[in-house]
């Protein structure tokens, strides 16, 4: 199964795809971990454009050929990336789960944004006014929504688990 997580930086998508990894056993596919790989390597400057995606579809397909279960997360901003994911999923014959991570409270999104660290090496992290003036297309199908701004990590997690484990593949 394919799991894309995608959302606006600072709303919890690698914490909660950390936490699903770790109970599903899955593969946690992180685009800002590709992209910043392509910067050490001296092909590219921040901003990468699309290549950390295109590797990312990659991997994702090669890993969901094996069966195993792969947690996507990016920001995942435009319908053209939303559709790759699920593109490398039908051709791999997997089954997709798409959430939309979102922090409805803007102070504690802010706050997010102000209070984290690098976890990366090197990776420019944005600010909050980036933030707020990055293109985000609204999303136009079904996805699962999980709002993040008043509950810690695991009780977030949980409706990601119940959507996983009624899919039949928990």
């Amino acid at each position: 199964m394919l799991i894309v997580l995608g959302g606006l930086p600072a709303t919890g998508k690698t914490t909660l795809a950390r936490l699903l990894a770790a109970r599903t056993r899955g593969v946690h596919l992180r685009v800002d971990t590709i992209e910043q790989a392509v910067v050490r390597s001296g092909l590219a400057r921040h901003p990468v454009g699309p290549v950390g995606y295109v590797v990312g579809y990659a991997l994702a397909e090669e890993q969901l050929r094996q069966g195993l279960t792969v947690i996507a997360e990016s920001v995942n901003p435009l319908a053209v990336t939303r559709d790759a994911w699920r593109d490398a999923a039908v051709r791999a014959g997997a089954p997709v789960l798409e959430v939309e991570v979102v922090c409805s409270d803007p102070e504690e999104h802010r706050r997010r944004v102000d209070s984290r660290s690098v976890d990366i090496p090197g990776l420019p992290l944005p600010t909050w006014q980036q933030i707020v003036a990055q293109e985000y297309e609204p999303w136009h199908r079904d996805r699962l929504v999980v709002d993040t701004a008043a509950r810690g990590p695991e009780d977030a997690l949980g409706p990601l688990i119940e959507a996983v484990l009624s899919s039949g593949r928990g």
